[in-house]
Formats: C-alpha cells, sequence, structure tokens
C-alpha cells in the first residue's frame, strides 16, 4: 500500500519517495517491518493462544526433555502469516502476478495448517485433518498454481512460451522440459506441458510436507527455512535484474525481482518468530506456520525457474522425509520378511535419530542450520559452474 500510494503521487515532491522505485530498498523495508511486527505482536499472541490453552499435546517417545514441551502454545504459525502479510501488503507491488501467486499460496496452505491445527486443539483429535483430504486440498492449490503458470499472459506476454528451468553443470544452466518428449510436433508439445505441470505439482507437495516433517525441535523448522529463502530471495532479485542476469549469464525473468521483496518480508516474519521459538520454545508454530512455509518455497522456486535446484537447497528438508520414507519401507519390509519390524534409524525423521543418540537439542538445531547455510552457499555457486 505504501508502494502504491508513493507511486500514486509521483507527481508531487515527498522526500524520499524515489527511494521506494528500488527493490533493494523495499526488500530491506520489509525484512525490517516483518520482523518487527512478529517481534511486537508475538508476545500479545502466544499469551492469547495460552489464555486459549491452545496447548500442544506431546505423545511420549522417550525423547530427552520431550515431556517439558507439554501445554506451549501452538497454532503460532499466525505470528508468522501476520507479520508476513502485513508487510507485504506494504511495500510489495500487489499488481504484480508472482506477488499474487504467492499470497494465495501463503493464505491457502496456512488456512489448510490452521483448521488441521484447530481439529487437533479444540476437538481433541490427535491425527487432525485427514491426510487424504490434506492432500487434496494442497493439491488442488499446486494444480491451481500450475495452470495460472502455464497460461497466464502476465508471466508469459507476447514471447513464446519456454519450458526452460534452470540447472547446473550445463554451459547455459539452462534445461528444457521439451526434451523428455519421445513425441514431435503437437503431440510432443501437450506431453512437454504436462511433464511441467506434474513437475511443479509435485514439487510445491514435496516441499509443503517436508517442512510439516522438519518441525520437530524448538527453531529447526524456522532457522532452516529463513536460510533457504534468503537464497531465494537472491535468486529472484538476480534474474529479475536483467543487468545481473546477463553478467552472471543466467536466465532473465522479467517481474520475477519483486519476489525478492516478498522473500524479504518471508525471512523477517520468520527471525521474529524466531525469537519465540527457540530453545526452549515459548511457542510451536504448528500446522498453521509449517504448511505455509513449505508452500512458499516450493511456489518460489516453480516462479523462479530454480525448482531442480531445490534438493540441494532444501537438503534437509530432503533428508528429513527421506529418513522416514526408508524408516517405514525398511520396518514393513522386515516384519513382512522376518516377522518383526526393524529401523535403519534408532527413529525417524532425521532429527529425532540424533536424539535418541544422546545429542543435546540446541546442538542438533544449530548443526542442522550451519549445513543449511553451507547448502544454501552451494546452491548460490552452481550459477557459475559450467
Amino acid at each position: 500500500m505504501i508502494y502504491h500510494l508513493f507511486n500514486y503521487l509521483k507527481e508531487c515532491d515527498i522526500p524520499g519517495q524515489g527511494l521506494m522505485g528500488y527493490l533493494s530498498f523495499r526488500a530491506i523495508l520489509a525484512i525490517v517491518i516483518s520482523m518487527l511486527i512478529a517481534f511486537f505482536a508475538g508476545g500479545k499472541i502466544i499469551r492469547r493462544l495460552q489464555k486459549a490453552q491452545i496447548g500442544e499435546s506431546i505423545r511420549d517417545l522417550g525423547l530427552e526433555g520431550q515431556m517439558q514441551k507439554k501445554g506451549t502454545p501452538t497454532m503460532g504459525g499466525v505470528i508468522i502469516i501476520l507479520s508476513l502479510m502485513v508487510s507485504v501488503l506494504l511495500v510489495c507491488d500487489l499488481s504484480n502476478i508472482y506477488v499474487q501467486l504467492l499470497i494465495l499460496t501463503t493464505l491457502w496452505c496456512g488456512g489448510i495448517g490452521f483448521i488441521d491445527d484447530y481439529i487437533k486443539v479444540f476437538k481433541g483429535k490427535k491425527e487432525g485433518m485427514s491426510a487424504k483430504i490434506k492432500l487434496i486440498l494442497q493439491f488442488m492449490l499446486a494444480l491451481g498454481i500450475a495452470l495460472i503458470f502455464c497460461f497466464s499472459e502476465k508471466i508469459w506476454g507476447d514471447g513464446p512460451k519456454q519450458l526452460i528451468t534452470t540447472i547446473p553443470f550445463i554451459k547455459e544452466n539452462e534445461f528444457d522440459y521439451s526434451w523428455l518428449s519421445p513425441f514431435r510436433g503437437q503431440l510432443g508439445m501437450y506431453f512437454s506441458w504436462g511433464m511441467y505441470v506434474i513437475m511443479i505439482i509435485l514439487v510445491i507437495l514435496a516441499c509443503s510436507n517436508g517442512t510439516n516433517l522438519t518441525d520437530g525441535l524448538d527453531g529447526l523448522s524456522s532457522g532452516t527455512s529463513a536460510i533457504v529463502g534468503v537464497a531465494l530471495g537472491v535468486l529472484a532479485y538476480l534474474g529479475g535484474n536483467i543487468i545481473n542476469a546477463n553478467y552472471l549469464n543466467i536466465m532473465y525473468l522479467p517481474g520475477t525481482g519483486e519476489i525478492a521483496v516478498f522473500m524479504a518480508a518471508f525471512v523477517g516474519a520468520l527471525i521474529g518468530f524466531l525469537w519465540y521459538n527457540t530453545y526452549p520454545a515459548q511457542v510451536f508454530m504448528g500446522d498453521t506456520g509449517s504448511l505455509m512455509i513449505g508452500g512458499v518455497i516450493g511456489v518460489c522456486a516453480v516462479l523462479i525457474r530454480k525448482e531442480l535446484l531445490l534438493p540441494l537447497l532444501c537438503g534437509i528438508f530432503l533428508m528429513e522425509s527421506v529418513s522416514v520414507i526408508i524408516q517405514k519401507t525398511w520396518f514393513r519390509y522386515t516384519k513382512k520378511k522376518y516377522g518383526e519390524g526393524r529401523r535403519v534409524f534408532l527413529m525417524a525423521p532425521l532429527h529425532h535419530h540424533y536424539q535418541k543418540k544422546g545429542m543435546p537439542e540446541p546442538r542438533i538445531v544449530v548443526r542442522f542450520w550451519i549445513i543449511g547455510i553451507i547448502l544454501a552457499v552451494s546452491t548460490l555457486a552452481l550459477l557459475k559452474i559450467r
């Protein structure tokens, strides 16, 4: 709103008016605003949650310090969503299609998580929303984003629609989905578009649920997601600036620079929430926050054509998800073959494995953050590896 107000009053001589035209300034403003809102509103929201007795129910898994967390307020993701949305509405260009899609993702995924948490807390159902219904709602969002992304003239303009994304180790750092098609002509084009839509859906679903699995230790998901958000914001800024894109020889995507402002607000909201979520946590984000965070990360990566870099950038989320898949698959296989289930890890997801080994929770979290930073830096470095 501030951006549009200054743009509306551009004929007036207002001190500092020109600053609103710079993405870098608005990104800094966005991160500061969202961080301050999370700082000051967070405490009040936590007290409201405590007063409403919205506490986390803890299942005893034999983890050190686990039962001490019983009664800690959950649904703290509303702090992240509130601070993010206020900042975005104030400083982002709301007419930008990329910002609109990210706002839709924030509210949609946050709404799914809120309903899930509400059922757990107020209805007394520990399982929350049905996994099938949750997946269907996520699929609806992913399909909608994919269709809008593929057919919106605001994204493609008058130019040809090229199904190109970024991939490392290739001379131009570009991969064309049409290379996957075994057909030619019109049928080949339809096949390529179908593969692209499927990829978008899989990326969004994987990111949303992968972040949810990572939300198991104080500050782990919020801190790791902030690191990923910084990397995506940098990639959006570079790809949305024709000078930087040409200098780095990367894909230039007009309009995506505005995503950098959104991601700055996203990172600021996470840092502000981390103030209350770090060990020992005063509040948990719940599915309200974790599903939203993963959805935003997945959609952002798709919009800036960096979805194939996610396995490296989101390596923490990937390891957590893979550990659960391996554990369940091996347990079922050995139970069927030997009559008793056997485990690869002491407990899954992966962070609980290290807890079982006696490693203190803060140490696990900080080490995962360090790994996340290394992965983020490595992802940015891949832009120059041909």
